[in-house]
């Protein structure tokens, strides 16, 4: 899609052909195997008028479909642990189950913010279960986890769960925030005043988890935010950023002319920058088609 001019914001939520997303991964240079998976969906729902003596029905009653909302994640399987791409797989298509047969049909009855928050935690738990029990299936021994960063729309809100260290940032009016917070055992340490901000990344516990689907500690966290037009949305496991700065991130999202043209360089940057991790990465913006 084209890129457009700056806008006011509008109260409606945007339609699908308004929805300029995209989503990919990438194995990287030295991995044997990609064990990042994503996934995007909407969920819809649908209506069929049968029968109806009324005059004028197709322009008195609602048709066809209306998104009730846009979800998409991003999980990468615990390097170096065995069956780490099973993991990232199993978390993935349980949260998909219970988001389509659990939160979705809650949401669509109940305005309870914290109960909705509390289903998404569920949802955690339910794929941190699915993944134990596919690891005792195949009687693996040690360590089979993955991240989980999941973004689920519902206009006009939406609402982030994460576990582990894949990255959600979002960007407005030109600056670009992490909101999802890393859950290593380098980060704990900055929170708990051992070492300063500056040194985490270059310490030796940056990407050892402190809590992942499928380990011994699973802390799940939902952050709740506001959806507006001028937001740019990125998903990512770390092997975009342990080569891309955020500096860099910043600069492409800025000057993007789609979500694919910005994923596919927000990759390349980081194959270019080694690449020594499967990469995936997800983009997604809205894009007004009408006149205010």
């Amino acid at each position: 899609m084209s890129d457009v001019a700056p806008f006011a914001s509008g109260p409606r939520k945007p339609r699908d052909d308004e929805m300029d997303v995209w989503g990919l991964s990438h194995i990287g240079h030295v991995r044997k195997e990609n064990q990042d998976h994503f996934l995007m969906a909407t969920f819809h729902k649908r209506i069929n008028v049968i029968a109806t003596n009324l005059p004028d029905a197709e322009q008195r009653l609602p048709q066809g479909e209306q998104r009730l909302a846009y979800l998409a994640m991003v999980a990468d399987g615990v390097g170096g642990g065995v069956g780490g791409a099973e993991a990232s797989a199993t978390a993935l298509e349980s949260l998909m189950r219970y988001v389509d047969g659990s939160v979705m049909v809650y949401y669509g009855a109940s305005t309870d913010e914290q109960e909705f928050i509390e289903l998404l935690r569920s949802a955690a738990m339910q794929a941190h279960s699915a993944v134990r029990e596919r690891r005792d299936q195949r009687s693996v021994r040690g360590t089979m986890a993955t991240t989980l960063t999941l973004y689920i729309g519902v206009w006009p809100t939406y609402y982030l769960l994460q576990v582990g260290d894949s990255r959600y940032y979002l960007m407005r009016d030109g600056v670009l925030k992490q909101i999802t917070r890393d859950q290593t055992m380098a980060q704990d340490m900055v929170d708990d005043g051992i070492i300063p901000a500056t040194k985490a990344f270059q310490s030796p516990m940056a990407h050892v988890l402190s809590s992942a689907i499928g380990s011994d500690v699973t802390v799940p966290v939902v952050t709740r935010l506001s959806s507006d037009w001028h937001n740019v949305h990125l998903m990512c496991s770390d092997g975009l950023t342990k080569h891309v700065s955020d500096a860099r991130i910043a600069e492409v999202l800025s000057k993007m002319t789609s979500a694919k043209q910005a994923a596919e360089q927000l990759l390349q940057d980081a194959l270019d920058g080694g690449g020594s991790d499967n990469i995936t990465i997800v983009v997604g913006r809205a894009v007004r088609r009408d006149a205010m």
